[in-house]
């Protein structure tokens, strides 16, 4: 799963003004209700499953630049750190680092021949094994092979057993027994000691065996760097002043050839990247749920605005390792008192994008395991919560409640330049003050965001994105199962979970039936849900605007990017 950060009126009134859209009018259902809910369901079932202008290779113009945007600077750029599962480095991956499968935007995954030409997964006995055949052409930057070498270090390194390896996930890794050399150094062979269903998104991405076999490089040896690369595209330059990432075509890239000359990412904050896409200067732009920012791309001349259902979603993070939020029950009545629908409706709002709350920590409400596990904590319930907060002794003393002469204020943090956080902060602010608990809306530089604030949990609460893969069970233990140590927590950032929530993460894990698959991840979603965790809001809209010369790029919803097609028509 892929980490996005970022993504005004006084709370009050902006409340206010998003009840009473949650009103609804007269030419519509009101939101919340049965009919509001089903005309959702069916405008996300009308989404198409990537909207990328799709062109066959060889109608792709050949050479030229395109410059894109990124939603923050990154420093730490290897992805299986804990500091660097970010999509701003995703982004740069998908061009320049070797993923072992592609997916369709059915969410199927094959094997990607530019780096392995054959997978293939047994049963032999209680044993699962798999077996990759790598492409004996792909070779690193540095000129060094990519082999068998590759996945054995990898695997030592993202199992858990080292805990100076600071891991984002160990999932998948956790569960093998051996990796070992096959018939050539170009074979491959996983045993597993544990079976594991989702092992098609395994090594994906692959280091190198140099990065991963010392935790000191590991941690540290791609801060403001990717020593080597292994894609359509090497990195020229990565410029810190800036804030820029600079590719260009690698000639001894093995694969199709990239139809680019250069690729360039520039780190812009939410209302410069609008400005640039205007004006011209990139070429392409997620748009955030700002209804304005998409009603601006539309007015700009030549450009196509490209939408796709996605597996990501927004919510609010819980932080339940923060001293006022270690009582389950204090997190439940903050859960029970912020109204979800409401803040729903206010980021949604004129965007073209069905209005849905998501009652599932797992599954986007298009999947097929989607079910509404959230009960009654779901409900925006402001009665309970002040129940709550009164039987774990907080009593209200003027406007908040107070606790052996402590106020019970909470720290609401957004990335000062993205202007949806703070509107969602100001809505919480007033929401939770109706049943007594303060709310310091804190804004912080768009860089620090996650280093400094989300991942060493500086927080009490921050509402971010995750961007999803085709494997939602992933998050389990990535996300929700119980730390290891200080610093071994995964992406759990609230560092908290239960033995009962772990035991089902490892039966999840191992489930080899698809629907059996399903049926536990809800089982583990009902407890998520119990915990506070995470509050989903909901399906974070995937809405491209691009110029409509730009081929093979835009909402790619599960699809993976092909960057040797990715080009202009004229």
């Amino acid at each position: 799963m892929k980490v996005v950060g970022y993504k005004a009126a006084a709370g009050a009134a902006l409340l206010a003004l998003a009840l009473a859209a949650c009103g609804g009018g007269a030419d519509k259902p009101k939101a919340g209700s049965t009919e509001a809910a089903a005309q959702a369901q069916e405008q996300a079932a009308a989404l198409p499953g990537s909207s990328v202008n799709p062109v066959a290779y060889d109608q792709v113009k050949d050479g030229g630049t395109i410059t894109l945007g990124l939603t923050q600077w990154q420093q730490q750029w290897n992805y299986n750190q804990v500091n660097g599962t970010h999509a701003t480095v995703d982004d740069i991956y998908d061009a320049t680092m070797p993923s072992m499968g592609k997916a369709d935007d059915q969410a199927e995954l094959v094997n990607n021949p530019d780096y392995v030409t054959e997978w293939k997964m047994e049963l032999k006995g209680d044993k699962q094994v798999v077996t990759y055949k790598l492409n004996d052409k792909a070779t690193w930057s540095d000129g060094k092979p990519i082999t068998y070498k590759d996945f054995v270090a990898q695997w030592k390194a993202l199992n858990g057993s080292d805990k100076k390896y600071q891991v984002s996930s160990t999932d998948g890794y956790d569960r093998v027994a051996s990796v070992e050399k096959g018939e050539t150094d170009h074979d491959v062979v996983v045993t597993f000691a544990k079976q594991y269903p989702d092992w098609k998104g395994m090594f994906s991405p692959l280091l190198p065996a140099a990065t991963n076999a010392d935790p000191a490089e590991f941690n540290k040896g791609w801060i403001d760097k990717m020593p080597v690369t292994a894609g359509p595209f090497k990195v020229d330059s990565i410029d810190q002043t800036g804030k820029t990432v600079t590719l260009v075509r690698d000639d001894n890239w093995w694969g199709k050839k990239a139809k680019l000359d250069k690729v360039i990412f520039r780190a812009l904050d939410s209302g410069a990247t609008v400005n640039a896409f205007a004006n011209g200067e990139l070429d392409a732009m997620e748009i955030s749920p700002i209804a304005a920012d998409l009603q601006r791309a539309k007015n700009v001349p030549n450009v196509d605005i490209r939408k796709a259902a996605a597996p990501n979603w927004r919510h609010i993070t819980v932080n339940g390792s923060a001293p006022n939020l270690t009582d389950k029950s204090v997190r439940q009545a903050v859960q029970l008192g912020i109204n979800r629908e409401a803040i729903t409706q206010s980021d949604l709002k004129d965007l073209d994008w069905p209005v849905q709350v998501l009652n599932n920590h797992l599954y986007m409400n298009t999947h097929k395991g989607y079910v509404d596990n959230s009960g009654e904590l779901g409900k925006y319930n402001p009665e309970k919560a002040k129940q709550l907060l009164d039987a774990a002794g907080w009593t209200m003393q003027g406007d908040y409640r107070m606790k052996d002469g402590k106020e019970l204020e909470l720290r609401f943090i957004v990335p000062a330049a993205y202007p949806l956080a703070k509107q969602e902060g100001e809505l919480t602010q007033a929401m939770l003050k109706d049943v007594g608990v303060k709310v310091k809306v804190e804004p912080v530089p768009d860089d620090k965001f996650f280093d400094d604030y989300i991942i060493p949990g500086n927080f009490d609460l921050v509402p971010f994105s995750w961007l999803g893969t085709p494997f939602p069970n992933g998050a389990l233990p990535q996300i929700y199962k119980q730390p290891t140590g200080k610093d071994n927590y995964g992406s759990n950032f609230p560092r908290i979970g239960s033995p009962e929530l772990d035991e089902l993460i490892e039966k999840a894990a191992g489930e080899m039936d698809p629907a059996k698959y399903i049926e536990l991840g809800n089982q583990a979603d009902k407890l998520i849900w119990d915990e506070v965790h995470t509050i989903p809001l909901y399906q974070r809209p995937s809405i491209f605007a691009a110029k409509k010369t730009l081929a093979n790029y835009g909402a790619f919803g599960f699809a993976s990017i092909d960057w040797s097609s990715v080009g202009f028509t004229q």
